[in-house]
């Protein structure tokens, strides 16, 4: 059975709901009710919402979790490459036979109701996961928390990390709104851990455990992490951890391993899964650097790196990650969706970039032009430019610049369209 079995049922998933998003958990119940209610019959759940940092600290509680000796479960949206990356069955991604039987029968069970792609597929992965063993599941919210499809749950756990202006359009467009709905994910009686936050933010998330009960385990007051001399030193009631920095990149790593270590000490791990949270921890487009594949032949001496954070606070994190590397001309190549924070991302960049090309995100109906993407860049003060493709924009580059570091950044989409056609 080739991949088009599961490619073909998704296909035709998109078409039974005109709009892409629209969050409301009607449908989602109506389905799993037609399932006999599988999200009830889930090995214990971690449910992790958050603006920045859900994958990259849901990714450090895995490693930790199985460094325990624990099979492991995970949930995660959207994909870079292929949509089976979104369903990890017991540490293995989900084999093209199971999802499409899984995804058939949620159709078919569907009876051709209105349901968003993201309802339906995230139905799909709860129903996997409820049919195999595991020690614990993992959940990373798609949108928001509080009328996401993945909060059809009452976890063992709930995490919420940093929370920041996204998807205003969606969330609300203050911080106080936007963490009403992040915080929607606390269930009444369930422990939280909550990374760093806003004054703002942080006083809607309490307010909210308050009402239902949620026991607290917050950064700054229950729990506290910082890099020291190299290595990464983590504080609570417990005592002192000293370990290893994580081997995702960027200081605000530091703060995501600090929340993935508060979940595993909750869930009773030891220190040496704490240690592999940090030293095992693979999440693919954040930081990454390609190494293999028909772009990196086509760099020659110039480094490669992927990133595909896509928000104010994401270009803040990743100028960082920028700052602290050996000094080298860096160029950007960006491509961005139309719905986001252009400006915001690109400012902090600014002063850490030599250029920036604009490339349109190939087969993305939302991507902004390369021309939007060059002006907004230039109006950052960015030595700005377009081109009709990355390769494009990458011969360029390393013809003027050959031992370069190059950067294609902008957008989990144009990460994932990467990944595919550099395999």
């Amino acid at each position: 059975m080739t991949q088009q079995n599961s490619d073909a049922i998704l296909a035709r998933m998109m078409a039974l709901h005109p709009k892409i998003i629209d969050l409301t958990l009607d449908r989602v119940w109506r389905l799993l009710a037609a399932l006999d209610n599988p999200q009830e019959k889930l090995p214990p759940v971690v449910h992790i919402a958050g603006t920045n940092g859900k994958g990259s600290t849901q990714a450090m509680i895995r490693a930790g979790l199985e460094g325990w000796g624990k099979s492991v479960h995970a949930y995660t949206s959207p994909h870079l490459a292929r949509f089976h990356e979104r369903i990890r069955l017991a540490g293995a991604l989900i084999s093209e036979d199971h999802l499409t039987e899984i995804l058939d029968e949620c159709y078919v069970k569907n009876g051709g109701e209105n349901i968003t792609y993201f309802e339906i597929t995230t139905v799909a992965g709860l129903l996997a996961f409820a049919r195999n063993q595991a020690d614990y599941t993992l959940l990373e919210v798609g949108l928001g928390g509080r009328l996401d499809a993945t909060n059809v749950i009452t976890p063992e756990l709930s995490v919420i990390t940093p929370i920041s202006i996204d998807h205003e359009q969606f969330l609300g467009n203050t911080l106080t709104k936007i963490a009403g709905e992040k915080a929607g994910i606390i269930k009444r009686g369930v422990p939280v851990v909550v990374g760093p936050q806003s004054e703002e933010a942080m006083d809607v998330i309490e307010a909210t455990a308050m009402r239902l009960g949620a026991p607290v385990i917050a950064y700054g007051q229950h729990w506290h992490v910082s890099e020291e001399r190299g290595r990464l030193v983590y504080q609570d009631e417990r005592g002192l951890l000293d370990l290893p920095l994580p081997a995702l990149l960027g200081k605000h790593q530091v703060q995501n391993a600090g929340i993935a270590i508060a979940a595993l000490r909750h869930l009773g791990a030891d220190e040496a899964a704490c240690e592999a949270a940090m030293v095992d921890a693979i999440w693919p487009a954040r930081m990454q650097r390609l190494k293999t594949g028909p772009l990196v032949d086509a760099a020659g001496e110039a480094e490669l790196w992927l990133d595909g954070g896509h928000n104010a606070a994401a270009g803040v994190a990743l100028a960082e990650v920028l700052a602290g590397l050996p000094k080298r001309p860096t160029h950007l190549i960006c491509g961005m969706l139309n719905t986001k924070d252009v400006t915001g991302y690109m400012a902090p960049l600014a002063q850490q970039a030599t250029s920036l090309t604009g490339v349109s995100i190939p087969d993305e109906m939302n991507t902004l032009s390369a021309e939007e993407t060059c002006a907004a860049a230039a109006e950052v003060g960015l030595d700005a430019s377009t081109a009709e493709s990355v390769d494009a924009a990458l011969r360029a580059i390393v013809a003027k610049d050959p031992s370069a570091r190059v950067l294609i950044c902008g957008s989990l989409y144009l990460a994932g369209h990467i990944l595919r056609s550099n395999g």
